[in-house]
């Protein structure tokens, strides 16, 4: 998960009840494997004593910033938040290695064509390995033919 940031900082107060969320978060952004992933990742924790809202606020690793109400906003739904926003990233720096524009645009009138058909190639002999006798082969055989729609 800390592989897609560069900062994380985590704002609470201990002695709200719904510090829950942080809490969840922090131990999420502790454990060895989330550090493992990217250890230049700098997570800041400020304890307040003040009833300011519980905040987590992420810095991605293209300086893009999210601030999160921890109160609303459940850990887990910020990690997969983090997790499918850090798959957009890395798909968007594949397409700029390979000097392509990214977001591809593709035309309304390309989405309703007609995707080409492909054809399952079944090994007769892979069928006659698995039968048992000649009754066996011919019920294989009808499904190849039909159900999957092959020519021979």
């Amino acid at each position: 998960m800390l592989k897609f940031l560069s900062q994380v900082r985590i704002e609470f107060n201990a002695l709200d009840p719904r510090t829950a969320s942080c809490m969840e978060f922090l131990v999420q952004c502790n454990a060895p494997k989330a550090k493992e992933s990217n250890p230049s990742c700098a997570v800041q924790v400020k304890r307040r004593t003040n009833d300011e809202p519980l905040k987590i606020i992420i810095t991605f690793a293209n300086g893009v910033k999210e601030v999160f109400d921890a109160t609303a906003t459940p850990a887990q739904s910020i990690r997969t938040m983090i997790l499918e926003k850090g798959r957009m990233l890395e798909t968007e720096q594949m397409f700029h290695d390979v000097s392509v524009a990214w977001p591809v645009l593709i035309l309304a009138e390309e989405l309703t064509q007609p995707v080409p058909g492909t054809k399952v190639r079944v090994s007769v002999a892979l069928v006659l390995f698995f039968a048992l006798d000649l009754e066996a082969v011919s019920s294989l055989w009808h499904f190849v033919e039909h159900v999957m729609c092959i020519d021979e």
